[in-house]
């Protein structure tokens, strides 16, 4: 990620009252934050991140001002709402240590100890300069009890009359853990499963969701970093993922892409005539979904996968950017194309071949449709086709459907040691799959399978359709089921004032299902070691072997 606002990014802007606004920063256009004002976006272009703006009242033709709060102006501010500001001691009660101490005993909490009324509060916001600092500064001084505040007390009243009318907000980057607190704490949680920062950390630490390196391999050696996702919390799984990936941010600087033109393979480029000069190389227009290291392949149950949160990072799954990583790395199958893909038509209806000699007659509408259809035949082939033949490294599933069901078609697909993860914001249905995976289940498999291959002959394969009805799942090829759930809860720590938050967000645990993906041995294994003895005691022996054993035993 870049540390400087770019054109067209999306960021999360900070408002005094910690609420989180995402914004794209959209060159020429205006920026509005409802009560607090709004600014160009002009302003901010190329600003480092995490700065913060106070909006001015001065305005120009494209709009508010906007002024950049320095490091001791806000430093300052967080020592007062802290209760570390200069109070003065004077009138002060003896605490038990002697040392002065105000108490709240004299206050009483009533409206009119403020003197100034809302009419006059209206007329300070239109007269006042400062962005909100001296209608602030105008309520602190026309407070009638203001001396009788405790620290604690004055700094609480001070922050809140800042957050209420001072007009400024700090600029954040957009990652997936903002975005996720931002979808569960201000947004529809149900959209996202209530995935959690937490849980989207256990879920790549399980999951063993890593960078697999950029640079395609040869033919005989097998792909690497090739992750199975089945999503259904608008994309949120897969941006986490790709993000540990290290393909998920966009490179937009030139510097990134005269590298990818310098790695370009040979095949890949294209040379082009140049009058003023020598044939300079060219970059071939990718292929999507083409990319077969370092990929994520979505399954999904519908006409396309929904990764509508995708937008936040660059990628619009509808319009796809061909400069984006996830262009070629992204990869989609549906559940007919990996279950019975003769029945998805794109698979099985293969577009006429026409030869080079027709090509040239027909028109340049109808070549290009020709063109389109047979690329998209040929894209959809090369996916179903790598994602049936299986070998992923990993997979990742957070769905509200069946696990088990996923699980007996996804697992058989996965190579040796491949982790394997499920979410789900209930736990019924992981404990049910535990029951599925467990000990009792597994040896209860093997005995009917080993009873059903005995009773068919030499020349017979066993038939094993009434193994698959009774049970579900095979339980012999996923080792060991753990089922487990984080969830953190914040806390208040204040001297004197520790105690968890009354008012933290309730909703759904989170629990996180976790397997190894292993291959069952055909052959009966038997234990087999030395077989350890107990040491005999030797006798003493009655004769003496030396004179140094004679003087020992004397």
């Amino acid at each position: 990620m870049h540390s400087y606002i770019r054109p067209n990014q999306w960021v999360a802007l900070k408002l005094p009252s910690d609420q989180l606004r995402l914004v794209q920063i959209i060159p020429n256009t205006t920026v509005s934050l409802n009560r607090f004002g709004n600014f160009a976006a002009n302003q901010i272009i190329g600003r480092p991140l995490y700065f913060t703006f106070e909006i001015l009242d001065s305005r120009d033709e494209s709009g508010h001002q906007l002024r950049v709060l320095s490091a001791t102006e806000l430093h300052a501010e967080t020592l007062i709402a802290d209760g570390e500001g200069d109070v003065e001691t004077e009138d002060l009660d003896a605490g038990e240590n002697g040392a002065p101490m105000r108490t709240n005993r004299e206050i009483i909490d009533m409206n009119a100890s403020q003197k100034l009324t809302l009419e006059e509060i209206e007329e300070l916001k239109k007269e006042a300069g400062g962005a909100g600092r001296d209608i602030v500064a105008k309520l602190l001084e026309s407070h009638s009890a203001l001396d009788q505040k405790t620290a604690f007390s004055l700094a609480k009243y001070t922050l809140r009359k800042r957050k209420k009318y001072m007009k400024r907000f700090t600029v954040l980057p957009l990652d997936v853990g903002l975005l996720a607190n931002y979808l569960m704490q201000e947004r529809d949680a149900q959209k996202i499963m209530e995935l959690r920062d937490e849980h989207i950390g256990l879920i790549g630490c399980w999951g063993n969701v890593h960078h697999s390196g950029n640079v395609e391999v040869a033919p005989e050696v097998k792909p690497h970093g090739r992750y199975a996702v089945v999503d259904e919390t608008a994309g949120l799984v897969v941006a986490a993922m790709a993000e540990r990936m290290g393909i998920l941010y966009p490179h937009d600087t030139e510097e990134d892409q005269t590298e990818e033109q310098q790695d370009a393979p040979a095949e890949e480029t294209a040379e082009i005539q140049d009058a003023s000069g020598p044939p300079k190389p060219r970059r071939v227009r990718p292929q999507a979904m083409s990319a077969t290291t370092n990929t994520i392949t979505v399954i999904h149950a519908y006409a396309q996968p929904n990764l509508s949160l995708l937008k936040y990072f660059g990628y619009d799954s509808n319009n796809p950017d061909e400069s984006h990583p996830l262009y070629t790395r992204l990869k989609s199958i549906s559940w007919m194309q990996l279950v019975e893909p003769n029945s998805d038509p794109l698979y099985a209806n293969e577009p006429p071949v026409i030869s080079p000699e027709e090509l040239v007659d027909l028109k340049q509408s109808k070549r290009t449709t020709y063109y389109h259809k047979r690329n998209r035949w040929q894209r959809v082939k090369s996916v179903v086709d790598e994602g049936r033949a299986g070998n992923f490294d990993g997979l990742v599933v957070a769905t509200l459907l069946e696990p088990s069901s996923v699980l007996r078609t996804m697992v058989p697909l996965l190579a040796g040691s491949a982790p394997v993860v499920i979410y789900s914001p209930n736990v019924e249905p992981l404990v049910e799959l535990m029951d599925m995976y467990s000990t009792a289940r597994r040896t209860a498999f093997i005995s009917k399978k080993r009873e059903l291959e005995s009773k068919a002959s030499e020349a017979e394969t066993a038939d094993l359709t009434s193994l698959h009805d009774e049970f579900v799942v095979d339980p012999t090829i996923l080792l060991p089921p753990t089922l487990q759930s984080s969830r953190v809860r914040p806390w208040q720590v204040l001297p004197g004032r520790t105690h968890p938050l009354m008012t933290g967000r309730g909703g759904a645990e989170g629990y996180i299902f976790h397997g190894i993906r292993v291959f069952p041995t055909a052959q009966k294994i038997q234990a087999a070691g030395n077989v350890r003895h107990k040491r005999r005691k030797l006798e003493a022996t009655s004769t003496p072997a030396s004179d140094r054993d004679v003087e020992m035993t004397s």
